[in-house]
C-alpha cells in the first residue's frame, strides 16, 4: 500500500492534450487526453478527489487519465470549485458540474460512450451527477454520506465548511437515492481517508442499482495509481460501464 503523501506528491503527468474551459470561472476547466486510433472513442469524465479542498487538484488524477488514454478511453479530467477559492462551499461545485455536463457535446472529440469517475470527494461529485445526467458511475473511495463525514469530523471539518447541514438532502448521494443509474463503487477495506463501511451502506441502500467492489487490504490511493495491482479492478469498473 503506498502511502498518501507519496501518491499526492507523484512527479506531474504529462502534459494533456488540451485544456478546456466549460465556464467563465477560473476553476471551471478540464485537461482533455484522447488516445491513439480512430474515433469515435469512449469517454470518462474524470473527477478528483482532496475533500473538497482547494489546495488539491486535478493533477493527482492525470496519471490515471493518462493510463486510461493509453487503454483507449478518452478523458476529461475536471477542475471544480472547492472550499479555499472564493464562493467554493456547495452549491459552487454543483453549479460547475451544471456546466460541464452541458458542455459534453461541444468536446473537440468524437465520442459514444460516456461514464463518470470519481475519486474521493470526487465521489460524491461524481455520483451527483450521474442523477441529474443519467449518465453511469464508477465511484471510487467515494464520501457517498456527507452526513456521516461531517458527523465524523466535526463542524470545523472540510466536509463541515463544503456542505451546510441544509443542504445534505440534495448533495449527498445517500440522500439523493435512487439515482436511476448503474453504478459501480470500488472501496479498500485498509481505508484510513473514506471508511469502507460507507461503501457498504451506501450499496445496500441503493439495492439493484449499485454494486461493489471490495479490494482487500487496498488504502484510499491504489484506485487511482496506475502502478497499483488495485487499478485494474478500476479499468475493468470502467470498460464494463462503458
Amino acid at each position: 500500500m503506498r502511502d498518501s503523501r507519496e501518491i499526492l506528491t507523484d512527479p506531474p503527468p504529462p502534459p494533456a492534450d488540451a485544456r478546456l474551459a466549460y465556464g467563465p470561472e477560473p476553476l471551471q476547466f478540464g485537461d482533455l487526453r484522447v488516445p491513439s486510433g480512430e474515433p469515435p472513442f469512449p469517454l470518462a469524465v474524470v473527477l478528483h478527489g482532496g475533500y473538497w479542498q482547494a489546495h488539491y487538484n486535478l493533477i493527482h488524477t492525470g496519471h490515471m487519465c493518462r493510463a486510461l488514454a493509453d487503454a483507449g478511453i478518452a478523458t476529461w479530467n475536471l477542475e471544480y470549485r472547492c472550499v479555499g477559492a472564493p464562493g467554493g462551499e456547495w452549491p459552487a461545485a454543483r453549479d460547475d458540474l451544471e456546466l460541464a455536463m452541458a458542455f459534453l457535446d461541444r468536446l473537440p472529440l468524437r465520442h459514444d460512450r460516456v461514464v463518470l469517475v470519481g475519486h474521493s470527494a470526487g465521489g460524491q461529485l461524481a455520483l451527483w451527477a450521474a442523477k441529474r445526467s443519467g449518465l453511469p458511475v464508477v465511484a471510487l473511495a467515494p464520501v457517498s454520506d456527507v452526513r456521516d463525514s461531517v458527523a465524523r469530523r466535526g463542524p470545523d471539518s472540510a466536509p463541515a465548511r463544503f456542505m451546510a447541514p441544509e443542504h445534505f438532502a440534495d448533495g449527498s448521494p445517500l440522500e439523493v437515492l435512487p439515482l436511476g443509474v448503474r453504478q459501480i463503487l470500488i472501496h479498500g477495506t485498509d481505508d484510513d481517508s473514506v471508511p469502507y463501511a460507507m461503501s457498504e451502506r451506501y450499496v445496500e441502500a441503493a439495492g439493484g442499482e449499485a454494486e461493489l467492489v471490495t479490494l482487500t487490504g487496498a488504502g484510499h490511493f491504489e484506485l487511482i495509481d496506475p502502478r497499483a495491482p488495485q487499478f485494474g479492478e478500476t479499468l475493468a469498473a470502467i470498460r464494463t460501464l462503458l
